[in-house]
């Protein structure tokens, strides 16, 4: 079976759609699809629901900075009145195609394992209980390494 692992980096609408929609197709292929969720891809994958309270002003600043679950995705950084998101995902909606949310419910019935990185957990003040219940677990660098040492193809979005 091959096997394909994504380092999800970015927090951004569009490259969430891209990279679910890579996973999910490898997956329904017979792939082994492990995606990392890092930096601003750990917004992703958090859950609105889980609210944590930040004590320090770091936290403060990164909980305020990072996308709280996979519909508060933005298509650009610079999208200040959100006007290029709003487009964007009622044109998805107008096309039949699944929101980010329901593309990681998606790719998890197709049997794609989610990871969190703990590194940049520590450092934005991100807690395991944040994340939706889809997240299979947390894991060091070395973890992730030892995942991808034997994939087939590794994607960096």
């Amino acid at each position: 079976m091959p096997k394909l692992t994504l380092v999800v980096f970015s927090g951004e609408l569009d490259r969430a759609f891209v990279a679910f929609t890579i996973a999910s197709r490898a997956a329904a292929e017979g792939w082994n699809v492990i995606m990392l969720f890092t930096f601003w891809g750990l917004g992703i994958v958090r859950d609105p629901d889980k609210a944590v309270t930040k004590t320090t002003e770091v936290e403060k600043m990164f909980d305020s900075a990072l996308a709280r679950g996979a519909d508060d995705l933005k298509l650009l950084r610079i999208d200040m009145l959100d006007s290029a998101t709003t487009m964007m995902k009622e044109q998805m909606k107008a096309k039949n195609m699944l929101s980010i949310r329901d593309m990681m419910r998606e790719a998890k019935e197709f049997g794609v394992r989610f990871l969190v990185c703990n590194i940049p957990m520590e450092l934005m003040g991100i807690r395991k209980d944040e994340f939706v219940d889809e997240v299979d677990e947390v894991c060091s660098v070395g973890g992730y390494l030892e995942e991808a040492k034997d994939a087939d193809l590794n994607l960096f979005i």
